[in-house]
């Protein structure tokens, strides 16, 4: 017996001394398809607890192995590798990038999605095309990336872009919503483009009803950069650079400007010595401006935390002088997760400081720059101030000197922003989590500018343009919104494949602001630049906004297969009076991904799924307190023999003030097929806007001051089609992508309520309205005059002026208008529909290519069928009549000799130059947005130090290819300035070379 014993002793020691010997340790390396190290990839022997990560240079080892196990590398967007240890003592593993993984959670308001069970129309924007352009905001960089957005920018250093999705729908504000980590803000000038993760533009009902009352425009959801899991890696990014303007208007020398003054029967009275100058105020105005950008940011996390950090410094010269933006950008987020409970915070702090463009008399530089006459010299000692102007009305006094306009002041526009929330999730029970977040959105403004005393006049006694004393004018301007949401979210499956999700949340609103202005003049000295104890005038405001909401909303699929959503919102604001402060928005959505289907199985279409939405979203974007009487307090009356201040009725009150209303209905159909490899998506929308928000003339009787009132008017019905269509090759050395995105938008106006019409923009001097609105039309099209060539003797003035034969302000040479109501005389009767300031088209390709350690993109963006109406031309032409420099087309001026067909008589009749189409363009452009070429170094000598090493070359709006004669097609300031050049800030060609370093 005791020798059995012993033998049983003996072999159990001999089993597991051969177990030992079969265990070992393996070791290796993980890297992207590019060989870079991936730090934080989960590497676990499959079936067991036993695993390991790796380390911030990809490099792992994992103990107790044995031969016949297999190991699972997992990475976040790559594709998942298992691979049978055998007698490897080494494992060194290249990951990819898994297109499923890539589209695979897609950011929705109060939450997110998998692609595969999103019914609305949602198109994300990545990291990597915001930051391919160097733009101060992010809103710039969103040009072109998604169909149905449209975003027209301003060259005009740290200035907001227009941004419509799915064009007009309303009279008044159209801007989108913004939100920036769950925060709604007001525009995103105040986060740095580089710490932005993703952008997910919500379009349709089911994506923005849950925003109920300001979803109408659109949501722009903004997700900011969070720790990833891993070895904390530090980056550095830095760009430098310069942009540049050579695009000029053909404007006359000062031999042609002589020639075309004597030919208007003007002598300007000026020394012959004057004569031989020959300024071209373009050329003064206009320089290369430089621009650097550097960025700093750390990132780490574990299953437990995540932080990340950021600062950014970014200054931009202006194109025309005096003009630039610099701002200082500092962001934190952070999250960790206790037990059952996740706390985090993410907040930004931005400094900007913005050296504007400035007007004078309420024209634009270039607009003074085209009319300035070339033999009056930008300097002048002997002035004060410096500056030459002109001296008499021959001159053409209201072209001032645009370099005195711009540099003479001095001043600034400063910004301080702080955007950020708090927030904690508990589950409460399995399935069941509860969130309450506090929101800030918080700004000042400071404007400040000193303007010494001049006199541009050289004439003694004359003052054409000067002014006597200094000027100082200050603005502050602080707000804050603050924002408490509280939510329920459940999940749970039912019988493996019912998938629920239920979310009820309550949202409180408010927000405050104040504001105050003064200005003194100093009729002693230039050397004080502060508010004197006379000549002041000050004034200050206050306003203040709430809103409550309450929102439930339920998402079910069935195996990600049929899928409904519905949700249904329910607001108040205090915009609205007691009678119609409450507003009720639904909405609900369905889908069939038919690519899950048994009879699709087994074939290359990888996505094809169905999807529709209809619902009420809501709009309250108009100002505070217009459903109550105001008053005003800007008002002095005489008592005896002083003034005593006074107080009046400011605007007139509209208890019946209610919501403007969007019934919104979207049908999307998205297809894939070779596991994404060809991607498309078709989007049909149509919305319909009731009970629009107009402020309308009141009559004098009333009394008020503001000579308006706010009230509920008509409906505008808004549609379109969007397509976005991919081609994605991530196979072998050579990889590249295609992706193309086209929309469509039109908008009609259904109803006016009482009213005929309504004019919109106006001519600067007097001219008429150049838009209006009207029903069975588009918004603010462009209205006037039809011209019909150039009369050629009076045979044609009589045959066109049958009612008033005796008139001799239109002669032959003058512009012939077509007389539409046949009245025999041309008036503001024979107005008519000229054109649409609003594209029938807007696209953007982008272009990506990638082979061993070279990168390449190009971008295009571009509109067609879009109609501006170039003011500058009308500046450059209306010279005929009174002597200003202009185009030197007027050279070639109507004559019985020269019987032009396009260029009227010098002097001509006034009626020359009314709102007409002669002044109208087509505005379609494409445009070469960006081009650039990197190149990454991961050779040997530098994986030691560098997780990354990337050098790059880049030029933005390298090439526009457009038939407008205009300084740049790509204009929209608003509604009724859309498609209206006055002048405008055109945007720069810009060259930069930058760095991108990890370590």
């Amino acid at each position: 017996m005791m020798k059995l014993k012993l033998f049983g002793v003996v072999l159990a020691m001999f089993c597991m001394q051969n177990a030992f010997s079969q265990t070992r340790s393996i070791s290796g390396t993980v890297t992207d398809s590019g060989g870079i190290p991936l730090p934080g990839v989960s590497v676990i022997i499959v079936g067991t607890t036993n695993g390991a990560s790796t380390d911030f240079d990809g490099n792992f080892t994992l103990n107790n192995v044995n031969s016949s196990d297999q190991v699972s590398f997992s990475y976040i967007s790559m594709i998942t590798q298992v691979i049978t240890v055998g007698n490897q003592n080494t494992l060194n593993v290249t990951m990819e990038e898994s297109l499923e993984s890539l589209d695979e959670i897609v950011v929705v308001g109060y939450g997110a999605q998998s692609r595969a069970t999103v019914t609305g129309a949602v198109s994300t924007v990545d990291s990597e095309e915001i930051t391919a352009i160097p733009v101060t905001n992010a809103e710039s960089a969103l040009q072109g990336r998604a169909p149905g957005i449209t975003v027209v920018n301003n060259g005009v250093p740290g200035s907001n872009p227009l941004v419509l999705i799915r064009g007009l729908g309303t009279f008044g504000n159209n801007s989108p919503l913004y939100v920036i980590d769950g925060v709604i803000v007001g525009n995103l000038s105040g986060i740095s483009p580089s710490d932005i993760e993703n952008v997910s533009v919500l379009k349709d009902a089911s994506t923005t009803a849950i925003y109920g009352a300001r979803g109408s425009n659109g949501v722009i959801l903004v997700t900011t950069k969070k720790g990833k899991n891993g070895k904390g890696q530090l980056s550095f990014n830095t760009y430098a650079g310069f942009q540049t303007n050579s695009e000029r208007y053909d404007t006359m020398n000062t031999i042609e400007y002589l020639q075309h003054a004597a030919n208007l029967g003007v002598f300007p009275n000026r020394p012959l010595s004057t004569y031989k100058i020959n300024t071209n105020y373009q050329d003064e105005i206009f320089r290369t401006g430089l621009m650097q950008n550097y960025n700093v940011n750390y990132s780490a996390g574990t299953d437990k935390s995540s932080q990340f950090f950021s600062g950014e410094y970014i200054k931009q010269e202006g194109v025309i002088i005096n003009t630039g933006f610099e701002r200082y950008s500092f962001r934190a987020n952070s999250s960790m997760q206790v037990g059952k409970l996740k706390i985090g915070e993410s907040m930004s702090v931005a400094f900007g400081k913005q050296n504007p463009e400035r007007e004078g008399g309420g024209r634009t530089l270039i607009t003074h720059a085209i009319k300035a006459a070339p033999y009056l010299p930008v300097y002048n000692p002997n002035n004060d101030g410096g500056f030459q102007g002109p001296s008499s009305s021959a001159d053409g006094q209201d072209a001032e000197n645009p370099v005195r306009i711009q540099t003479h002041p001095t001043g600034s526009n400063k910004t301080l922003g702080i955007i950020g929330n708090i927030y904690a999730e508990l589950e409460l029970i399995e399935g069941l989590n509860f969130k309450s977040q506090v929101g800030l959105d918080y700004f000042t403004f400071d404007g400040y500018t000193f303007t010494p005393s001049f006199n541009d006049d050289s004439v003694e006694g004359s003052t054409t343009h000067a002014q006597d004393f200094a000027d100082y004018g200050r603005s502050h301007t602080q707000g804050q919104t603050i924002i408490l949401t509280n939510s329920l979210t459940y999940n749970t499956t039912i019988a493996d494949n019912h998938n629920i999700e239920i979310l009820a949340l309550v949202e409180d609103n408010k927000r405050k602001s104040t504001n105050f202005g003064g200005n003194a003049r100093n009729l002693i000295t230039n050397e004080i630049e502060q508010f004197g104890a006379t000549n002041q005038s000050i004034g200050s405001g206050s306003s203040e906004t709430n809103r409550l909401g309450y929102l439930g909303r339920l998402n079910y699929n069935y195996d990600n297969k049929y899928i409904f959503s519905a949700s249904i919102r329910r607001d108040a604001s205090s915009r609205f009076g007691e009678n119609n402060r409450w507003g009720t928005f639904p909405s609900a959505s369905l889908g069939w991904n038919i690519s899950k289907e048994s009879f699709l199985e087994n074939t290359s279409i990888s996505n094809l799924k169905l999807r529709g939405s209809y619902g009420l979203v809501g709009n309250d974007n108009i100002g505070d307190y217009l459903y109550s009487a105001t008053l005003t307090g800007n008002f002095e009356y005489p008592i005896g023999v002083t003034n005593g201040a006074g107080v009046t009725a400011d605007g007139g009150s509209n208890p019946d003030l209610k919501w403007e209303e969007t019934t919104m209905l979207n049908i999307g159909l998205d297809f894939g097929i070779s596991n994404d490899m060809f991607t498309a998506s078709l989007e049909y929308y149509q919305n319909r806007s009731d009970d629009l928000l107009l402020s309308l003339p009141a009559p004098l009787s009333n009394g008020i001051n503001a000579g308006n009132i706010t009230a509920n008017v008509g409906s505008v019905e808004t549609s379109g089609f969007e397509m976005a269509l991919g081609f994605n090759d991530y196979e072998g050395d050579f990889k590249w992508s295609a992706n193309l995105n086209l929309g469509t938008s039109t908008n009609n106006v259904l109803s006016l309520g009482n009213l005929e019409s309504f004019e919109g923009a106006a001519m600067k001097d007097g001219k008429g309205n150049i838009s209006r609105t009207v029903e069975g039309e588009s918004l603010f099209h462009f209205y006037g005059l039809v011209s019909d060539g150039i009369y050629q003797n009076q045979a044609e003035v009589d045959a066109v002026f049958t009612a008033n034969p005796a008139q001799t302000t239109v002669q032959p040479g003058d512009v012939r208008y077509k007389d539409l109501n046949g009245d025999g005389d041309i008036t503001s009767l024979d107005r008519a529909i000229l054109a649409n300031p609003y594209p029938d088209l807007t696209y953007g390709l982008n272009l990506s290519a990638d082979y061993k350690n070279f990168d390449f993109n190009l971008y295009i963006t571009g509109i067609q069928g879009v109609d501006i109406y170039n003011t500058n031309k009308y500046d450059l032409e209306a010279g005929a009549n009174r002597l200003f420099n202009g185009s030197t087309v007027l050279l070639n001026s109507w004559t019985p000799s020269n019987p032009s067909t396009t260029q009227p008589r010098v002097p001509g009749a006034p009626q020359n130059h009314n709102v007409s189409d002669r002044y109208i363009e087509d505005g379609s452009f494409a445009r070469l947005k960006n081009l650039s070429i990197g190149y990454s170094l991961n050779d040997v000598i530098f994986e030691d130090y560098f997780s990354k090493l990337r050098l790059y070359i880049s030029a933005q709006n390298l090439v526009t290819i457009t038939n407008y004669s205009g300084l740049d097609p790509e204009l929209g300031q608003g509604n009724q300035e859309f498609g209206i050049d006055r002048g405008r800030y055109p945007q720069p060609k810009s060259f930069i070379v930058g760095l991108q370093v990890s370590f």
